[in-house]
C-alpha cells in the first residue's frame, strides 16, 4: 500500500506509550480479526435487509411531481483548481464555533506555500508536512472541559481572520473543526471473592462505596489534517451522505469550497491517556496530508457510522455498533496495518464464505426440523439441552456489556431452540391450572415416533453416560472458580461458571447423537446438508488456526469439533446402505427383497390367468423389487413388516 493517499497513518507520526508491546499482542489481534470481519459482514447484511423491509417506496405521483418541480441542476466547481497555491492555518479554541484570532498564542501552525494537487513536495517527497508542539493544559481542560482544533485552508497570502486586511475574499476558504480531547468512561472494578470473610467484604464495600464510574477527558498526541484533492462536479442537494456534511456550496451552488477533513482514525484507543494534574503540558504532533476521493469516502463513512440508515432502526443499529470494545477496534486497525495485503484479502474473502455457510446452515437447520415427521434416531434431550445452553448464553450476554448485534443474535438463537421443542414433543397448555394465577401449566409428551422406538432408551443411556463424565468436571470447575476468581455476586458467578463450562466442553453435547447412531447402526436420520455447511466452517477455522498466530491451547481448541465431525463421517461410511447387513431384528435388505418378491408373485398368480403370468413373469416383480430395495435403503430400524412377522 502506498502512503501517499493517506490510507495509512503518516510515516512521521509520533510514537506513543505502549508501542513496544505491539509485537507481543500480535496473536490476540490476529485471531480476533477473522471473527470481527464475519461480525461486520453479518451486521451489514442485517442492516440492509431490515432497512429494506421498513423502507416505504415512493408513490409514482410524488415521483412525477418532484421531477416536474425540479429544475435543471447546477454542477459546482471546486474553488481550488489544481495548481492553486494555498496556506494552512491551524488554530486552537475552547469553543466549537468561535476562534479568538486576536490571541496569537492560539495559532498552532501556519504552513505556507502549499500547492493544491501536489503529491511530491514536503521533506519526504510525498506531500506530507509535520509540526510538533506542546499545549499547556488550561484549568478549563483540567476540569473536564473540551478544546477544539480549527483548520483553515485559504488562498496564498489570505487570512481566516475577518478583521484582517488579508481576509479571504467573500470568506471563501476551507474550514473544519475537531475536538482534540475525548471523553472515556473509567469503570470501577467491584468484583470480590465470594468466599471472603464478612470483615473483608465490609472493607471492600467501604473502599468502593464512594467510588463511581467516571467520565474522564483523555488525550492523544497524533492528529492528521487532510485536504481532499478532487475535481468532482458536485450538484447542491445531490451529494450523498455522509459526504454532504463536508461539501459546502457558495455562489448559489456554482462553487464548493475545498474539503478539509480532520482524521484521527489511526489513533488507537489504548494510546489515549487521562488529562489531570500530572499532565500540565500535552504533546501534539500535527500532520498535513493530501487525500484522494475514495479513501476520504471510507474515512467519512467510518466517522459518520451513527447515521447509517434514515429510520429509527438504523439509529438502534448504530448505537449497538458504538458499543464495540476499544480492544476490538484496535485489533482491527493493527491488523490492517501489520498484515500482508494478500493474506488480508484472502481473510476477507474466506470470511464472506464463512458467513454464507453459516446462513445456509441456519436455513437448512430450520428447514430440516420444519419438515421432519419422524423423530426416530434423533436425540430429543439434546434439543432441550440446547434451549438451556442458549438461555445461559443470553443471560450471560445481558449481564455483561456487549453490543446490540450480539444480543439480537442470542435472542434469535434462543427463539429457534424454543421453536424446536414444538417439533420434538407435544406441548399441552392447561388453562384450568395456572401458575401464579396467570400462566397456564405446561406439560410435555413424547411424540409416538420417538417413544415407540428404541431411540428414547438410547437417548436416555447416552445422557446417563454423559452425566458421569460432565458432572465431575462441572463440580471441579465450580470449586476452582469459587476459590480463585472474583465476581460481582452469586448470580454473576453462576452465569460465568456455566457459560465458561459450556464454552469449554460444549462440543461433548454432540456425543449423544453419536451414541444413538452407534446403537441404531444408521445415520440416515441426520440433517446432513446442515452438518456439511458446519463442517466446512470448522475446516475454515482449522486453516486459520495454522495461518494466524495464536496460543497453542487455542489452536488445540479449534480441533475439538473436528473430532466429532470426523466420527460422524466415519459413521456415515460405516453405516452406509448395505443390503447384506442384518439389522437388530435379524433381517437384511436382501431377505426383505426376496420376501416381498415372493409375496407379490403369489398375489399375481391368484389374480391373473396362468397364461398371463407366464407371458410376463416379471411384470409386477420388477417394480416391486425396486420398491423393496428403496425401502431397505435407509438402514434405520423400523417396526417389523408383515413379511417379517410371516417369516417369524
Amino acid at each position: 500500500m502506498s502512503n501517499n493517499d493517506g490510507l495509512l497513518p503518516a510515516a512521521g507520526a509520533a510514537p506513543v506509550a505502549g508501542a513496544e508491546g505491539q509485537q507481543q499482542q500480535q496473536p490476540s489481534r490476529a485471531e480476533s480479526f477473522f471473527a470481527m470481519t464475519k461480525s461486520l459482514i453479518l451486521r451489514a447484511l442485517i442492516i440492509y435487509f431490515v432497512s429494506s423491509f421498513f423502507r416505504r417506496p415512493q408513490s409514482n405521483t410524488n415521483q412525477e411531481q418532484s421531477v416536474a418541480n425540479a429544475g435543471p441542476k447546477i454542477t459546482a466547481w471546486n474553488y481550488f483548481e489544481n495548481g492553486t497555491d494555498f496556506d494552512l492555518h491551524v488554530w486552537l479554541s475552547e469553543q466549537p464555533d468561535v476562534v479568538n484570532f486576536q490571541q496569537k498564542a492560539n495559532l498552532l501552525w501556519l504552513q505556507e506555500d502549499l500547492t493544491y494537487g501536489d503529491w511530491v513536495s514536503g521533506p519526504t517527497g510525498d506531500g506530507i508536512y509535520t509540526h510538533n508542539l506542546k499545549i499547556k493544559a488550561s484549568p478549563h481542560l483540567l476540569n473536564n472541559g473540551s478544546v477544539f482544533l480549527h483548520a483553515f485552508v485559504t488562498r496564498a497570502g489570505e487570512s481566516p481572520d475577518p478583521q484582517s486586511p488579508e481576509y479571504s475574499r467573500h470568506g471563501h476558504m476551507g474550514h473544519q473543526q475537531h475536538q482534540l480531547n475525548k471523553f472515556k468512561k473509567l469503570r470501577v472494578n467491584r468484583n470480590y471473592n465470594l468466599l471472603a470473610s464478612e470483615k473483608e467484604k465490609l472493607e471492600h464495600e467501604l473502599k468502593h462505596a464512594n467510588l463511581k464510574d467516571q467520565i474522564v477527558s483523555h488525550w492523544h498526541p497524533n492528529l492528521t489534517v487532510n485536504l481532499v484533492v478532487d475535481q468532482t462536479n458536485w450538484a447542491q442537494g445531490s451529494v450523498p451522505s455522509p459526504l454532504d456534511e463536508y461539501v459546502k456550496f457558495v455562489d448559489g451552488g456554482k462553487t464548493y469550497l475545498p474539503i478539509v477533513f480532520v482524521n484521527d482514525y489511526w489513533n488507537l484507543q489504548r494510546e489515549y491517556f487521562p488529562i489531570n494534574e500530572s499532565t500540565p503540558e500535552l504533546d501534539l504532533h500535527l500532520t498535513f496530508q493530501p487525500l484522494g476521493m475514495f479513501k476520504w469516502q471510507l474515512y467519512a463513512a467510518k466517522q459518520m457510522k451513527s447515521k447509517w440508515a434514515g429510520n429509527v432502526l438504523g439509529e438502534i443499529m448504530a448505537a449497538g455498533a458504538a458499543e464495540e470494545s476499544d480492544e476490538d477496534q484496535d485489533s482491527l486497525k493493527e491488523t490492517l496495518l501489520d498484515t500482508n495485503i494478500y493474506l488480508l484479502g484472502i481473510t476477507v474473502a474466506v470470511s464472506i464464505l464463512h458467513s454464507v455457510f453459516e446462513l445456509l446452515a441456519f436455513k437448512n437447520d430450520i428447514q430440516f426440523w420444519n419438515n421432519r415427521q419422524s423423530l426416530e434416531g434423533l436425540s430429543v434431550r439434546s434439543v432441550f439441552f440446547g434451549v438451556f445452553q442458549s438461555l445461559i448464553i443470553l443471560l450471560y450476554v445481558l449481564d455483561n456489556e456487549t453490543n446490540f448485534m450480539i444480543r439480537i443474535s442470542c435472542f434469535v438463537g434462543l427463539g429457534i431452540e424454543v421453536w424446536k421443542i414444538h417439533k420434538v414433543v407435544d406441548v399441552n397448555y392447561n388453562n384450568q391450572q395456572k401458575l401464579l394465577g396467570i400462566f397456564p401449566r405446561i406439560s410435555f409428551k413424547d411424540k409416538g415416533s420417538y417413544s415407540e422406538s428404541s431411540t428414547k432408551e438410547y437417548d436416555r443411556l447416552a445422557f446417563k453416560y454423559l452425566g458421569w463424565a460432565c458432572f465431575p468436571l462441572l463440580v471441579g470447575y465450580f470449586i476452582y472458580s469459587l476459590i480463585y476468581n472474583e465476581h460481582k455476586g452469586w448470580y454473576s458467578f453462576v452465569l460465568n461458571m456455566l457459560y465458561s463450562y459450556l464454552l469449554t466442553f460444549g462440543f461433548i453435547l454432540m456425543t449423544p447423537q453419536l451414541f444413538i447412531n452407534y446403537k441404531l447402526k444408521s445415520v440416515a436420520h441426520l440433517p446432513w446438508r446442515m452438518m456439511t455447511y458446519k463442517f466446512l466452517n470448522t475446516f475454515i477455522d482449522d486453516i486459520f488456526a495454522f495461518v494466524i498466530k495464536m496460543p497453542t491451547m487455542y489452536r488445540i481448541g479449534c480441533f475439538r469439533d473436528d473430532i466429532i465431525f470426523f466420527v460422524f463421517l466415519y459413521q456415515r461410511w460405516q453405516y452406509r446402505v448395505d443390503l447384506k447387513r442384518v439389522n437388530e431384528y435379524g433381517f437384511s435388505g436382501e431377505m426383505e427383497e426376496q420376501a416381498a418378491t415372493k409375496r407379490l408373485e403369489g398375489d399375481a398368480s391368484a389374480t391373473q390367468p396362468a397364461g398371463a403370468i407366464e407371458a410376463s413373469p416379471s411384470a409386477g416383480s420388477a417394480p416391486a423389487t425396486a420398491t423393496a430395495t428403496k425401502a431397505t435403503a435407509d438402514s434405520t430400524p423400523t417396526k417389523k413388516t408383515a413379511a417379517q412377522k410371516k417369516q417369524d
